[in-house]
C-alpha cells in the first residue's frame, strides 16, 4: 500500500457552486410558499473533510413572505456529473429523499428536514434536494479521525465511548422501524433474480458496482478474490430491517457527543440487522489499517467488534450473528469505493496514474487480512 496519508482535500466535482446561485434563487421562487417573493441565494463551497460521493453545497436564501423578511440555511445534496467519476452508477436522489423523510416521521432519530426536490437536472445540471441545514460537529474523514489533531481524538475515554454507544443507539432505533420491507419497498435492490435474498440481491448489486468501477481502471484480482468467497460463503438471513448503509460516525453530526443529525443516505437498502454494525466497525478498521501502516498509535480501544455487539444487544435484546462474512462483504465496498475516488482523482490530476492500480485502495490490507483468516 501508498505508505502516504490520504490527501487532505479530495476534489468531488468540476462544477463552480457559486455559478448557479442565479438558478437556484429563480427555482425557489417556483416552491416557497404562496405569497414568497425575490429569494436571494448565496451559494457556499460545501465540507471537505467528510464525505467521498454525493456533492454536499450549503445554501443561504432570503425572501420576503407577506410582507416579512424570512430566511432559510440549507443544504443541498446534489448528483454527480458523470464526467466527474461518480463513486456509484447511479445516485437515486428522490430514494435518499424518501428514506430520510420516513425515518423523520416514524423515529425520532435526528435526520435533517428535507425541504424539496428537483428531480430533473433543468435546474443546475444534475439533480438535487435541499434539506435543512443542522449545526454540529463530524469526526473527520480526511484527514481521518484516528490520525489525532481532532476534537474525537482528543476526548476522554469516557466520552469516546459516550459517542459510540449513542451511535449504536441510533442505529437500533432504524433497525426497531416495523415492517420495513414494506414502508422501505423503494430501496430493494433491482440487481438479482426474482426469488433470491435480500443479501444476494446486495451483493449482486455490489458485483455490479465493482463492474461499474473496472470501467476506469481496469479489474482488481484482491476484490474479485474477495467477491468469489463471498458468493460461494452467503449467510442464510431472516429478519429485514431499514438498513441506513453508510453507517459511519463520519456520517453524523454530533453536539455533546450525541448525534444532531444522521446524514448520507445513497447506500440505503433492506436486510439483515448486521451490515450496519458491520459497515461501522469496518469503516473505523479501515482508518486503523492506515495508521498501523503509518506506524501512528490510532484508537485501537474504539469501535471494537465486541463492544458494538454487546450494546446493540443491550439495546435490542438481539444478539448479532457472527460478522465474519459481513466484513470481508465490507472490505470489498470499501476497495470499489476507493477504486472510483483514485479514478476521480486521476482525472483531476491530484494523483498519477499508478501500475497497480490496488494501491489507490487503502482498504487493501484490511481486506487481504480478511481474506486470509477465512482461507479464501
Amino acid at each position: 500500500m501508498d505508505r502516504q496519508p490520504v490527501e487532505k482535500k479530495m476534489r468531488r466535482s468540476g462544477r463552480d457552486p457559486h455559478a448557479f446561485s442565479t438558478h437556484l434563487a429563480a427555482w425557489l421562487a417556483t416552491v416557497l410558499p404562496a405569497g414568497a417573493l425575490d429569494p436571494d441565494v448565496v451559494v457556499h463551497e460545501g465540507v471537505e473533510a467528510n464525505g467521498l460521493s454525493s456533492e454536499t453545497v450549503f445554501v443561504d436564501a432570503t425572501w420576503t413572505e407577506n410582507g416579512r423578511p424570512q430566511a432559510g440555511r440549507f443544504v443541498a445534496r446534489v448528483a454527480p456529473a458523470a464526467e466527474d467519476i461518480p463513486v456509484f452508477p447511479e445516485y437515486a436522489l428522490q430514494d435518499q429523499y424518501d428514506a430520510m423523510r420516513l425515518v423523520a416521521e416514524l423515529t425520532d432519530v435526528p435526520v435533517p428536514r428535507v425541504r424539496w426536490m428537483e428531480p430533473t437536472g433543468e435546474v443546475i445540471g444534475s439533480p438535487f434536494f435541499l434539506m435543512d441545514r443542522v449545526e454540529g460537529v463530524v469526526p473527520p474523514d480526511v484527514l481521518p479521525y484516528n490520525f489525532g489533531g481532532n476534537w474525537l481524538f482528543d476526548a476522554s475515554p469516557d466520552e469516546q465511548r459516550r459517542l459510540q454507544d449513542v451511535t449504536v443507539e441510533t442505529i437500533a432505533k432504524l433497525h426497531a422501524i416495523p415492517d420495513a420491507s414494506s414502508t422501505f419497498g423503494f430501496l430493494t435492490p433491482r440487481e438479482g433474480a426474482e426469488g433470491d435474498s435480500l443479501l444476494a440481491r446486495n451483493l449482486a448489486r455490489t458485483r455490479a458496482w465493482y463492474d461499474f468501477a473496472t470501467t476506469d481502471l481496469g479489474r482488481s484480482p484482491l476484490v474479485e478474490r474477495g467477491l468469489a468467497w463471498l458468493t460461494a460463503n452467503l449467510p442464510e438471513t431472516h429478519e429485514t430491517v431499514l438498513s441506513w448503509g453508510d453507517s459511519r460516525i463520519g456520517n453524523i453530526l454530533y453536539r455533546d457527543f450525541a448525534p444532531v443529525a444522521v446524514l448520507d443516505w445513497e447506500m440505503a437498502a433492506i436486510g439483515p440487522r448486521e451490515l450496519d454494525i458491520s459497515w461501522m466497525v469496518s469503516a473505523h478498521q479501515v482508518f486503523e489499517s492506515i495508521t498501523t501502516v503509518l506506524a501512528m498509535p490510532g484508537m485501537p480501544h474504539f469501535l471494537r467488534e465486541e463492544d458494538a455487539k454487546a450494546t446493540y444487544e443491550k439495546l435490542t435484546g438481539i444478539a448479532l450473528g457472527d460478522l465474519q462474512w459481513y466484513h470481508v462483504y465490507n472490505g470489498v465496498r470499501w476497495c470499489i469505493v476507493f477504486m472510483r475516488t483514485g479514478a476521480r482523482q486521476i482525472h483531476f490530476g491530484e494523483v498519477e496514474r499508478p501500475g497497480d492500480i490496488e494501491t489507490l485502495m487503502h482498504s487493501r490490507p484490511l481486506l487481504e487480512r480478511l481474506l486470509d483468516e477465512v482461507g479464501a
